[in-house]
């Protein structure tokens, strides 16, 4: 699946003033992950399981 094809959202604590943001496209066998400023840029991908330990640990920061 190309990035055209998949779901972005964007992160819910991206700012709306154009700094710093993430966005995420969710598959049942894969998180994809980019910088919202360079959505043509590389992407990281990673397994759902550990998608969600790096969201869990990032919440309790």
């Amino acid at each position: 699946m190309n990035a055209e094809q998949l779901r972005w959202f964007k992160s819910s604590y991206s700012s709306g003033g154009g700094g710093e943001c993430l966005e995420a496209a969710a598959c049942p066998t894969i998180v994809h992950v980019r910088d919202s400023k360079n959505a043509q840029g590389h992407r990281l991908d990673v397994a759902p399981a550990a998608w969600s330990a790096l969201v869990t640990h990032a919440r309790r920061g």
